[in-house]
């Protein structure tokens, strides 16, 4: 969770607390949340990265909750803070578990060595889960890492914002002949993100190829001493729109073996 004592401090210094969120988001500086916490000691309470690291609605400063705010990156070393929804559910599923045999006719031994969660995702595109899932067999891995958006403009919550050159991480990518799906891969239950997590990506990649962009998220969970695979794809009905998002379809999967 972002400090809530060092935010204070933030809204304090910016006279941010006057300002009316209905007329639209504020545009906060780095340099300014630097300003505001420089006698803070601890390194969580004035790290800008640290500080503005508010991936799911748990993680908002006090002030950001009282008065129904979320943060997203305008450019490097700035960003909007905005009212209203910023954050998607992502619901748990329980449906019955579906058993999906490989398509491998061979162990894959090195994906028992380590426990991260991009091994597990790893593991699932190598048995062809991804592609079974998503329906579509020509899904080939092309995306990994950090990279920077191009400029866009878009829609959150009736407010017109614009973006240029943020930094964007996706733990896979992969493109098909007519489409592109992006994962965000999970090692523990998440119930709710920031949709700037699949959104910014999602109009990064829609932008530079033009295809058709799906996004992911992707977690493995231990069940009754079993591995468990969990997808839920998301899709944004507006490319333009922020909270155009909704749920398309979600699974639960144990792989295994082929016998044949």
């Amino acid at each position: 969770m972002a400090d809530s004592n060092s935010w204070k401090a933030i809204f304090n210094y910016k006279n941010i607390n006057s300002y009316n969120f209905d007329n639209g988001p504020y545009i906060l500086h780095a340099e300014d949340i630097k300003r505001a916490c420089q006698n803070f000691t601890e390194t969580s309470q004035k790290e800008v990265r640290i500080l503005c690291k508010q991936d799911s609605r748990e993680d908002r400063p006090n002030v950001f909750v009282q008065k129904n705010l979320f943060l997203l990156p305008k450019k490097n070393g700035s960003y909007y803070i905005v009212k209203g929804e910023g954050y998607v559910d992502i619901p748990d599923i329980d449906t019955p578990i579906t058993d999906y045999v490989s398509k491998l006719d061979f162990d894959l031994i090195s994906s028992t060595v380590g426990d991260s969660e991009m091994q597990y995702l790893d593991f699932a595109y190598a048995n062809s889960l991804i592609r079974t899932f998503m329906e579509d067999p020509s899904l080939v891995l092309t995306i990994r890492g950090r990279k920077f958006t191009p400029s866009f403009s878009f829609i959150v919550n009736g407010f017109n914002l614009h973006v240029e050159s943020v930094q964007t991480e996706v733990d896979a990518g992969y493109e098909g002949r007519t489409s592109l799906v992006l994962v965000e891969a999970k090692n523990s239950k998440t119930t709710n993100t920031i949709i700037r997590q699949l959104y910014y990506p999602y109009r990064q990649w829609y932008e530079n190829t033009g295809k058709k962009v799906f996004p992911i998220f992707f977690e493995k969970r231990i069940i009754n001493g079993e591995q468990i695979f969990y997808i839920w794809q998301y899709e944004f009905t507006n490319h333009l729109d922020y909270n155009s998002i909704h749920l398309v379809k979600s699974g639960r999967y144990r792989i295994v073996k082929n016998e044949h």
